[in-house]
Order: structure tokens, then C-alpha cells, then sequence
């Protein structure tokens, strides 16, 4: 049986999603997603808002290390040698989503909702990359709350990182 998401998603995190989208199109910039472990949540959530929904531009839900290679052209050498939940696979993941779309920001999402045999609880890499500036790469450790809290928590996470990308992009316009 499938798990819902219970409670639906907090409402701090659809206001962060509706200042993430807000800032996008306040900014003329796109946003696309590529995305393991929330299976395409967060595309989902940005695609839900309406007025604004526009900046989001693509989504790519990429479960296993093939849809990584193929879809986001993350390498082989490191989907096997760093695995798909590293550092290293979530910017090759966070880079193809801005190489195989029209974004000029995207955020990447991968992660181990649920523990396993060397598989951590919890543990979720993230990147966030922006056209012409860096990939910038968070590691958190949620720990064994349960895979709708990961998800969720891993949400909030990733829109703080396109915040953050969408001030970075200010800055750099201001500074110009």
C-alpha cells in the first residue's frame, strides 16, 4: 500500500514554496527539479500554486542510478564508486537538471527515506545549481523519522536552497 503523505504538507513549507516561485517569476527565471527519494513531491508542490506556477519549467524524477545517467547524464563511475546518496551524485544530478532543461536554477534531491543494510535513515544529499554560478551541496541526517517526515523535511530543505539560489541570483544582477 502506498503511504500519503500525513499531515498533508505544513503550511510553513507551501508558503516557503509560494516565496520560492514568487521570487522566480518576480526575477524572470525558471526552476526545474531532479529528484529520488521525494518522487517528484517537490515538482508537484511547485506545479500546485497557481499565478505562479509558471516558473517552474521541469521536473525529473530519477529513482534509480539508470534514470540518473540517462535523464541527467550523472556518471556511471560515480553513481558506482560514490553511490547515488553522495555529495558527488547530488551535484552531477543538480548540473544535468540545468544542462537538460531550461532552468536557470535547480535543486537536486537523493536520499535514503528509509534505512537498509549500509543505508542510514534519513540520510539526504542535496544540490542546488544556478547558470553561470555554483553548485552548492547540503548534507542533512533526519534520522529514522519516518519516510513521509523525511520527505517533507527534505522539501523544506530544497526550498530553502532555491531561496537561497534566488538571492544569490539577486545579488549577482545587483552587483552587475
Amino acid at each position: 500500500m502506498a503511504e500519503a503523505l500525513d499531515p498533508a504538507i505544513p503550511t510553513a513549507v507551501d508558503e516557503l514554496a509560494q516565496s520560492v516561485l514568487r521570487g522566480a517569476c518576480d526575477r524572470d527565471l525558471k526552476l526545474a527539479a531532479a529528484e529520488s527519494c521525494t518522487g517528484g513531491l517537490l515538482a508537484s508542490l511547485l506545479t500546485d500554486i497557481p499565478g505562479t506556477s509558471h516558473a517552474f519549467e521541469r521536473g525529473f524524477v530519477t529513482y534509480t542510478d539508470e534514470a540518473k545517467h540517462e535523464m541527467l547524464g550523472v556518471p556511471m563511475e560515480i553513481l558506482q564508486s560514490d553511490g547515488a546518496v553522495s555529495e558527488r551524485a547530488a551535484r552531477a544530478m543538480a548540473e544535468g537538471a540545468i544542462a537538460n532543461s531550461c532552468a536557470d536554477i535547480a535543486v537536486s534531491i537523493t536520499g535514503y527515506a528509509e534505512g537498509g543494510p549500509g543505508q542510514p535513515a534519513g540520510l539526504v544529499h542535496f544540490a542546488s545549481a544556478r547558470k553561470g554560478g555554483p553548485t552548492v551541496h547540503k548534507e542533512m541526517r533526519y534520522g529514522d523519522v519516518g519516510r513521509a517526515e523525511v520527505r517533507l523535511r527534505a522539501l523544506d530543505t530544497a526550498l530553502r536552497m532555491m531561496r537561497d539560489q534566488l538571492d544569490a541570483e539577486a545579488g549577482a544582477a545587483d552587483a552587475a
